[in-house]
């Protein structure tokens, strides 16, 4: 987990990330999209492949790259449980709210 959201910190690697959520494409494409060089694009590229979080085909002398599922099925999980306890916060605090409201 740790290693997934070191690697999402970054913006330009978040960027990636999103553009990816649409469909996979090649480095060049990712670079033109976000204004960075190859070589700055391969450097994220590179982080996000050695999280696990993407993978790559290679297609002659072309690489194409799309998200792995399970890094982010992973992350769901481990936000579950938050979003568990958030929601049993604002349950609470509805709950005292309508007390409130009967009290007047």
């Amino acid at each position: 987990m740790k290693t997934t959201l070191n690697a999402l910190a970054e913006p330009n690697r978040l960027h990636i990330v999103e553009l990816l959520r649409d469909g996979p494409l090649t480095v060049g494409e990712i670079a033109d999209r976000l204004g960075l060089n190859q070589p700055q694009a391969s450097k994220h590229l590179r982080v996000l492949s050695n999280a696990g979080l993407v993978e790559v085909n290679a297609i002659a002398n072309r690489r194409i790259y799309k998200l792995r599922a399970e890094p982010f099925k992973e992350l769901d999980s481990w936000l579950e449980s938050y979003r568990n306890i958030w929601n049993e916060r604002f349950d609470r605090l509805d709950d005292y709210l309508q007390d409130l409201q009967r009290k007047d």
